[in-house]
């Protein structure tokens, strides 16, 4: 079994989510799905929360959030200590948010991208390691 990874959306990241959590389990991850559960209108908040939550406790080593602009959950999850949630819109942006940010949540924009370009960019994510070096202490000037 590979890493656990926490999963959330709001009504507008449903569709992306649920393809997403049936790819992760295909590929052998752990996931914990926080929701939403349909297309009903929710609050993105209320999804992005637990799931960044769950990678700043380390009940997940990593997040995916999706709701319909990205932005919402972005926000919502970078409030929390620990949390580098990353917009990303394109594969090249997940691989940069890993290599130069240690993101640990992507966050990715369903009305705006595919659902190949969602899957390409969550499967980079996953796969490429922080650099490290002159980017540890970038990163260890975010928090305050």
């Amino acid at each position: 079994m590979k890493s656990k990874i926490a999963i959330g959306a709001d009504h507008a990241g449903f569709a992306y989510k649920e393809e997403i959590k049936v790819w992760l389990e295909n590929k052998g991850y752990d996931v914990e799905d926080f929701g939403t559960y349909s297309e009903a209108s929710a609050d993105y908040a209320d999804f992005a929360h637990p799931v960044a939550l769950a990678v700043e406790e380390g009940r997940a080593e990593r997040g995916v959030l999706v709701c319909g602009s990205g932005q919402g959950v972005s926000i919502t999850a970078n409030k929390h200590q620990g949390i580098r949630a990353a917009l990303v819109w394109a594969p090249e942006l997940a691989a940069l948010s890993r290599q130069h940010n240690n993101a640990n949540i992507i966050c990715l924009p369903e009305r705006f991208i595919s659902a190949e370009t969602a899957l390409q960019s969550v499967d980079i994510f996953l796969n490429t390691e922080f650099e490290g070096g002159r980017h540890e202490r970038r990163v260890a000037k975010i928090s305050c």
